[in-house]
């Protein structure tokens, strides 16, 4: 069975159920959580983004807080989107057959021959189902869409829980002038407000120490994209940067069980 329909085009699973199904109310959502987040003008320019993913009452400040440094950022032709699957088990990674990823500001066309070339090295299958119901991915497309505006191309890709090594090769033959990576991952899960910030906090010193053994997959639910983005980082010298930690305790949702959130940006050193 295959998930795509229409003209090829994935369409949105979680749009009016994580954030807006009107494009103008959607428009005005993003704008306003960019607008509030913080601005860091003078900030090296990011080459990756970690943000989270969850529904935009809920983790939205956190991510804006991650695309707000897009503000420094020009000329991105390219977005490699790195999330886990929830829904459809995936061996390694997955993109997918689809041309466009469509969300209610329109659809973002899909860098196909990037895909079809890391499926030709076998670095990943190429396969919609695990991305029809995905929401990682879904979720950060609209902050791309309004922070970076047209004329990129998205790389969607579905790690899975054994998928962290082959995102370093993935990224290592993908990546270059004008490319911008993002990891979509959550942090802990239904734990208490107080056991979620200090797990939280654990896990985001060890994202900024780039200490991979010390995430499990009980500290983030994107472990694995994650990890393999600290191991590239760790083998490009890059720095990882904490822009915002909080919970959805924080934001909306009830403090006797909540979901972490962590923004970071990834940068070159000096």
């Amino acid at each position: 069975m295959r998930w795509t329909v229409g003209n090829g085009s994935r369409r949105p699973a979680v749009a009016g159920l994580f954030y807006p199904a009107d494009a103008g109310e959607l428009r005005r959502t993003v704008d306003r959580m960019l607008g509030q987040a913080p601005r860091a003008t003078d900030a090296a320019p990011p080459v990756a983004l970690i943000a989270p993913h969850a529904g935009y009452p809920y983790s939205g400040p956190v991510a804006a807080s991650a695309y707000a440094r897009l503000a420094i950022v020009g000329g991105v032709r390219r977005v490699i989107v790195l999330g886990p699957a929830h829904f459809v088990p995936v061996p390694t990674m997955a993109v997918p057959a689809a041309a466009a990823f469509v969300t209610p500001l329109g659809p973002v066309p899909v860098d196909t021959r990037m895909c079809d070339r890391i499926v030709d090295l076998g670095l990943a299958r190429c396969a919609d189902e695990p991305h029809a119901p995905e929401h990682s991915i879904e979720v950060q497309i609209p902050f791309l869409q309004r922070a970076l505006g047209s004329g990129w191309e998205l790389v969607p890709i579905a790690v899975g829980a054994d998928g962290d090594a082959a995102v370093v090769d993935v990224l290592d033959l993908l990546t270059g002038d004008g490319v911008l990576v993002v990891c979509s991952t959550d942090l802990s899960h239904y734990l208490t407000l107080e056991q979620a910030r200090v797990r939280d906090r654990r896990t985001a010193e060890a994202i900024v120490a780039r200490t991979i053994e010390a995430i499990g997959p009980h500290d983030a639910c994107g472990a694995a994209p994650l990890r393999g983005l600290l191991r590239w980082a760790v083998r490009h010298e890059l720095v990882v940067d904490l822009l915002d930690l909080r919970t959805s305790g924080d934001t909306v949702g009830d403090p006797a069980r909540v979901v972490g959130y962590g923004a970071f940006a990834v940068r070159r050193s000096g």
